[in-house]
């Protein structure tokens, strides 16, 4: 094995007579080396996007969730609240009161999602960091903070006294007479906007406890779920376990990406045929290796009697091919990454990209795994491509 190789890098290093076959050779890393780089670039630019996007859902998200496995509907009281939040792993556990409304401000309407949090939900979530006008409920009468979505819809600024906020919801309990309000009506002035993303933005805002349950019919120790900070090794099986102990109901306790379980597919999905596409790119930049090899074989085919004379078997000397097309694609493969990587740090460390129309830098991160699968596609495609140039080539050396 270790014979065919040396001979296949001499080849490789090795000019030929033949000025053609010189520039094949390099066109052929060439195009390998481009192709390597485009696809770690890519890959390392849907990872940036991939990043940045998740970084608004995941300031908005809770680290885990509880909630219900039957109906919407947790009955805890502040002794299980105080025992949950001190279970290990759980830094801190907030209610969360969730419905719909629907929402009135002037001559427009909208429905949305309002969360009812207590006063202390800013430690569990940094909404606060999310704010791009006003405060987070800073008074005692009753305050919304909402998205910027609702907010350029319904044409609403923060601490506007000229008129209010109208939520509505249907009453729960109780028929309606005839003439009777089949409603439930609050009025709050809007304290703060927030920007998340733009899904989030159009559909969630944020009430205190006290108004949601006026609004929601719901008594004091009634929420939709509740919302947990936890440690890093939080393991969230064991606190499903004991949180239903604790509450003696059955719930179940979602992470991040089980709460935006489509979020999460789909950019997995986008990831694969992104690279699936420059996999494609990849085989057929691949297709000047074979060409090479064949060139290169009737380069050398004067030479192969020389090698069979040294004791070399046919075999062999397909070897040598094989490891020659190894060769470019490898190195090609390598110089591709080690150039794509170096365009990624300069990126992340001196933009010059930018998002179209934006001071934004056009978001990249370097990620081993991105490089690792450059690698391995590079060099099992490239094994592949050469085992298939080669593997007639013992037939056809026609040796004296």
């Amino acid at each position: 094995m270790q014979l065919p190789f040396f001979i296949a890098l001499r080849y490789f290093f090795s000019k030929s007579k033949q000025t053609i076959v010189n520039l094949i050779n390099l066109i052929s890393v060439g195009v390998v080396l481009v192709a390597s780089a485009s696809l770690f670039i890519v890959l390392s630019a849907f990872t940036g996007l991939k990043s940045f996007g998740l970084s608004f859902s995941n300031a908005f998200d809770p680290d885990a969730r509880v909630e219900a496995v039957l109906g919407k509907r947790l009955v805890v009281d502040s002794l299980q609240l105080a025992q949950i939040s001190a279970l290990e792993g759980v830094a801190m556990a907030s209610p969360i009161l969730e419905d719909k409304v629907f929402l009135t401000y002037r001559n427009k309407s909208q429905v949305g999602l309002l969360r009812g949090v207590k006063e202390n939900y800013n430690e569990l979530i940094d909404i606060e960091a999310l704010l791009v006008s006003g405060n987070w409920f800073a008074n005692s009468f009753d305050e919304v903070i909402i998205g910027g979505g609702i907010a350029r819809y319904l044409s609403l600024g923060v601490y506007d006294y000229t008129d209010f906020l109208q939520l509505s919801t249907p009453k729960r309990k109780g028929g309606t007479s005839l003439g009777q309000n089949p409603l439930i009506n609050e009025s709050a002035v809007a304290a703060g906007i927030y920007f998340a993303n733009e899904e989030i933005d159009k559909k969630y805002l944020f009430a205190k406890m006290e108004l949601a349950q006026r609004l929601f019919q719901r008594k004091e120790n009634e929420y939709t779920y509740i919302e947990l900070k936890t440690s890093e090794d939080a393991d969230l099986v064991a606190l499903e376990k004991e949180i239903s102990s604790l509450l003696q109901q059955d719930i179940r306790v979602l992470n991040r990406v089980q709460l935006n379980a489509a979020l999460y597919k789909m950019l997995n999905t986008e990831n694969v045929a992104v690279y699936l596409i420059f996999s494609l790119i990849i085989i057929i930049a691949l297709f000047n290796v074979v060409g090479a090899l064949i060139m290169m074989f009737l380069d050398k085919k004067p030479q192969l009697n020389i090698l069979f004379a040294m004791g070399l078997t046919p075999k062999q000397i397909q070897q040598v091919f094989f490891y020659l097309g190894g060769l470019i694609s490898w190195v090609g493969g390598g110089l591709g990454f080690l150039l794509g990587a170096i365009l990624v740090a300069v990126q992340q460390a001196f933009p010059f990209l930018y998002v179209p129309g934006t001071a934004l830098p056009y978001p990249v991160e370097f990620a081993l795994q991105n490089g690792l699968l450059v690698l391995v596609t590079v060099f099992g495609l490239g094994a592949l491509a050469s085992a298939w140039a080669t593997r007639n080539i013992d037939k056809k050396m026609d040796l004296a």
